[in-house]
């Protein structure tokens, strides 16, 4: 077609498409849900693929994500609120912050932040954690951006590299990764990178941009709470983590036990991440709720509440599912896959080099690691030994570089800490770009011995 072999067509198809799907986002501000069903629907017609193919391709991908990932996502959120309002989130940072002590306080809140946030969405995080951050400021007199950036790099890093985060789940339908693995690979390299682009960045960079924030909502904000009616620190986190060790577990017995065996397949049922999160879920019900002496009426007001603001995330990711089958069918991906295979690129590069590029022009962590998930997994088949929970983690840290204006997230930090978009850049913006280009030395580094 007009002069070019096909598999060049297909590329330049691949390319007009991503653009477009850019421009709609970013410059027309279409929903990313509308945006990504045309970008699938034109790359489906322009490819030449049959209309009933194209329609059946989209549903097939958006099915095939939600099955899993729209389940999952229902049940950590559901988990996450259930910790929030029963104060346990408030108990495991108070406790890390009084074995730390004030001289060391912003390494508690990366710590409070990385295991709070494994069950919760970012903004959810963010939003249940900034209270404390204003408290401490006020109680230890300590920069609130020195606090703030380790709590946001806690956030942050389990947000893009730890399951059961939707992003890093995602990635693993897409690749075909092992979830027990990708989890035990994710703490390894979340953990570190966190420390670098937390505590060891927020303490270097709150020298020169200390930050003042805003009188209004601290005085909103900053109510303490009593210990004594929170749920103790052990039960908060047995309850917190217990979908992760279960994942873990299931992993181990896979390796060291041989097929058919009882125990293995006991653990391959309450080691799914659907069971392990219902598990965990259904003893929050007792440790988080009837335990402090919560209702049961109450209790479905937060799980119904829970709900409503994961719509948007869940079609999202559906359309996006659904975009990379396209990717896929019209084989694009193959010919992608095939170029990658012939300049030698590292699969690990490439993947987050992808999702970065996507993440810095559309703005949205989501979009990058489902489109850029969808234009590398052809690579998994042509190169042997690709370690597929390390294409996980690149694209997840490739989908956290560089946040800006067009992030709402950028915006939402910057109200927070009162800050001009200036200071926002050097601190927000810098820490995210540490995370991602920390997390993606780590993961090659990873990649040596795995």
């Amino acid at each position: 077609m007009f002069g070019m072999s096909h598999e060049t067509f297909l590329l330049l198809d691949a390319v007009v498409t991503v653009i477009g799907l850019i421009v709609l986002i970013t410059k027309f501000k279409f929903h990313p849900f509308i945006a990504l069903i045309i970008a699938a629907a034109f790359l489906g017609l322009t490819s030449g693929m049959p209309i009933g193919t194209i329609i059946k391709a989209f549903q097939d991908g958006f099915g095939g994500v939600l099955g899993f990932v729209g389940i999952i996502l229902a049940l950590g959120t559901m988990l996450g609120k259930m910790m929030a309002e029963s104060g346990g989130a408030d108990q495991i940072a108070q406790t890390l912050i009084r074995a730390f002590g004030k001289d060391k306080v912003q390494w508690a809140m990366m710590f409070a932040a990385f295991l709070v946030g494994i069950p919760l969405f970012f903004e959810i995080g963010f939003v249940l954690l900034i209270p404390l951050v204003f408290i401490v400021a006020r109680r230890t007199g300590v920069s609130i951006i020195k606090i703030g950036i380790p709590l946001l790099a806690g956030l942050s890093a389990v947000h893009g590299l730890v399951p059961p985060h939707p992003g890093p789940l995602l990635a693993i339908g897409v690749f075909g990764a092992d979830i027990g693995k990708t989890i035990l690979y994710g703490l390894i390299v979340a953990l570190p990178t966190a420390i670098i682009a937390g505590p060891i960045f927020g303490t270097f960079i709150a020298k020169h941009i200390p930050g003042h924030p805003n009188q209004e909502l601290v005085d909103q904000l900053a109510r303490e709470s009593d210990a004594g009616d929170l749920p103790s620190f052990g039960i908060t986190l047995v309850t917190v983590l217990s979908p992760v060790f279960l994942m873990l577990l299931k992993t181990f017995a896979d390796v060291v036990l041989p097929d058919g065996n009882f125990f293995r397949t006991f653990m391959d049922l309450i080691g799914h991440p659907i069971s392990a999160l219902l598990l965990a879920l259904l003893l929050s019900l007792y440790t988080f709720g009837y335990k402090q002496g919560i209702g049961s009426q109450q209790m479905l007001k937060w799980l119904d509440a829970s709900l409503a603001p994961t719509a948007a995330i869940i079609l999202i990711i559906g359309a996006g599912g659904g975009f990379k089958q396209m990717l896929v069918t019209s084989g694009v991906g193959d010919v992608i896959g095939h170029m990658a295979v012939a300049a030698q690129i590292s699969p690990i590069l490439l993947a987050w080099l992808v999702a970065a590029v996507i993440r810095i022009a559309t703005g949205s962590a989501t979009v990058a690691t489902i489109t850029g998930a969808g234009i590398v997994v052809p690579v998994v088949g042509m190169i042997p030994g690709v370690n597929r929970e390390l294409l996980v983690l690149a694209t997840g840290a490739g989908s956290l570089i560089l946040s800006h204006v067009n992030d709402a997230g950028f915006w939402l930090v910057k109200q927070y800490f009162n800050m001009t978009v200036a200071e926002t850049f050097k601190t927000w913006t810098a820490m995210e770009t540490i995370l991602s280009v920390v997390g993606l030395g780590f993961i090659l580094l990873l990649s040596l011995f795995v």
